[in-house]
């Protein structure tokens, strides 16, 4: 569901965040940390405790909140640990997250063989 859903905006805030809070405490994550209000229809925002394999997601549907909670059976989510930032990911960037794609594209270097044969 979550992955075939239409957002018009979907923020994740990276580094760790505490799963244990609820609706609240994000929704006070939202409003305390990153100066933003949760109140905007068709925003989603996903947070990433310690452990990559579970991420929950506020949304405002209008009249109340949305809390999903998602966990993968196998597999770990890319998350962006390195701050206490808040992005905003593109529809493709939100699509590569879900699939379990890093949402940084990039190129790492190899290094070619010593020996060829």
């Amino acid at each position: 569901m979550l992955s075939d859903a239409q957002f018009s905006s979907v923020y994740i805030a990276c580094g760790y965040t505490d799963l244990r809070c609820g609706i609240d405490g994000l929704a006070a994550v939202i409003r305390e940390r990153f100066d933003l209000t949760p109140f905007n229809e068709g925003e989603v925002f996903l947070f990433c405790g310690r452990r990559n394999d579970r991420i929950k997601a506020l949304v405002w549907d209008g009249d109340g909140f949305l809390l999903m909670y998602k966990r993968l059976e196998d597999g770990k989510f890319r998350w962006p640990r390195s701050s206490d930032e808040l992005r905003k990911l593109t529809p493709e960037q939100f699509g590569w997250l879900m699939k379990g794609f890093s949402i940084d594209p990039g190129i790492s270097r190899i290094r070619p063989p010593e020996r060829v044969i």
